[in-house]
């Protein structure tokens, strides 16, 4: 039997939100044990031209949040762009993982065949429901996910691949 949208979605979207929340909770201990202001970390890029931590883990949400709801046929939440603390960061994980676990196998269903079509900024994008979960939302996800990661241990904060991957 062949997988599922929904299957191929949200229990890996919840697992890794659930591990990039624990990410951010070493984040910010790390910030407090070394005495640094949490928001030099929430503000660090890996680079000039590439978006800092806050960023990412705005994007990473919203791939789940805006991607599950255009599958689903249903008015996707809306999250102000403006967390600049760890405490908010947390509040923005917590919010898509509660959306992302109303999403239901039901929602879901004949999604694959699904016509998908957004602008972001001049950019104009058409996907096949399949093709934007599997070639759109799931790496753009991982990417942010992996970006944020890599800032906060680029930083020096213990994190690993058990905390990437999650228990």
């Amino acid at each position: 039997m062949a997988m599922s949208m929904y299957q191929a979605s949200i229990p890996q979207f919840v697992k890794m939100l659930t591990n990039l929340s624990n990410i951010l909770k070493k984040g910010e201990a790390f910030a407090k044990e070394k005495n640094i202001d949490g928001a030099v970390l929430v503000n660090d890029r890996l680079a000039p031209d590439m978006f800092p931590l806050s960023k990412q883990v705005q994007i990473a949400c919203d791939q789940v949040k805006n991607g599950m709801a255009r599958l689903a046929g249903i008015e996707p939440p809306k999250f102000d762009d403006h967390e600049s603390t760890f405490e908010q960061l947390q509040e923005r994980v917590a919010k898509t993982i509660a959306f992302a676990k109303t999403i239901t196998p039901a929602q879901l269903e004949d999604s694959e065949t699904k016509e998908i079509k957004f602008s972001i900024k001049e950019w104009s994008f058409e996907f096949v429901g399949d093709q934007y979960l599997l070639t759109w939302i799931i790496p753009n996800f991982y990417f942010h996910i992996t970006t944020a990661y890599n800032i906060l241990r680029h930083n020096g904060v213990e994190v690993g691949k058990s905390d990437y991957l999650g228990g």
